[in-house]
């Protein structure tokens, strides 16, 4: 008893230590050379996760610019694939001896397809976004492009090169002025747009009706050939609407681009860049329609 209370006894030298019991001062080291083992580690991990680059908008699942553009690539790629099938399937018929056998079903095909697709990714992309309707558009849009491309090169050799080229020239500069800021989307052109739009799609679907129940004599060439005919100060007018049209495709590619840079700086999710990829395949194809029917009038053959 004495010796438990006597103070020299409590040096550690003298306390009994019973193997396989780990002593006091022992726990306590291994205790916190386990802590700091563990605090390095952590600090090992805060550092790496310092050092490594910030996460994206790719990897926080957000639109990107980057990603539109690439998905807007993969849709035209489909595109030209498929309209290299609608052109050799409209000009298989033809031949030396029929040269004039030259089948529309790719282009009406394609042209049902595409809008029907159109219409339902345009009114059902609000609650879901999905890819593959808008991969099936850009191949029934090649069909389309494809035959009526053959056909207008049967009549007019060489227009699909001009007309190419004058398409990608209008998305290139119309591209350029939007990136440079000198062109932005207002409300005010916007409105006028959308009531100039309401205004042709109508004026295109009566004409359209009208030339399926034989309202336009044959050889006319349809409602743009007759108003081909009238003249505005020396200027066909079919001319004059053409040009208008391109400057309304011109605009529309405005508000695509505007669009996908709110997607981005509103942190969009990912999912809608393939909407804003839809959008400018859908403003390209009309705008490569309208110029391939413009340079058709201007070349006088309607």
């Amino acid at each position: 008893m004495a010796s438990s209370s006597n103070p020299a006894f409590a040096n550690p030298a003298f306390q009994e230590q019973r193997p396989g019991l780990t002593p006091p001062a022992a726990q306590t080291q291994f205790s916190t050379a386990s802590a700091q083992a563990a605090n390095a580690a952590v600090n090992a991990q805060l550092e790496g996760a310092f050092a490594a680059p910030s996460a994206g908008a790719v990897d926080t699942g957000r639109m990107t610019v980057e990603d539109t553009v690439l998905k807007t690539v993969a849709l035209f790629g489909i595109l030209v694939v498929t309209a290299v099938i609608g052109w050799v399937w409209t000009m298989s018929g033809v031949t030396a001896q029929n040269p004039d056998a030259i089948t529309i079903a790719p282009w009406l095909i394609g042209a049902l397809g595409g809008f029907v697709l159109a219409m339902v990714v345009s009114f059902t992309s609000r609650k879901k976004i999905r890819p593959a309707l808008i991969l099936a558009y850009a191949a029934f849009e090649g069909l389309f492009i494809g035959g009526i491309s053959a056909f207008f090169e049967y009549v007019w050799p060489g227009i699909v090169v001009q007309a190419t080229l004058a398409t990608l020239s209008v998305v290139g500069v119309t591209l350029a002025l939007f990136a440079s800021g000198k062109v932005r989307a207002s409300k005010r052109a916007t409105k006028v747009f959308m009531i100039a739009m309401i205004g042709y799609l109508v004026f295109s679907l009566i004409n359209v009706v009208m030339m399926m129940f034989g309202a336009f004599p044959a050889g006319s060439g349809g409602p743009f050939g007759m108003l081909s005919s009238v003249h505005i100060m020396g200027i066909p007018l079919g001319v004059i609407i053409g040009v208008v049209v391109v400057i309304m495709a011109a605009y529309s590619l405005v508000l695509d681009f505007d669009s996908i840079q709110q997607g981005v700086r509103n942190g969009a999710p990912r999912p809608y860049a393939w909407l804003g990829a839809f959008g400018i395949m859908v403003t390209v194809v009309w705008l490569y329609v309208e110029i391939l029917r413009l340079i058709a009038i201007l070349r006088g053959n309607n």
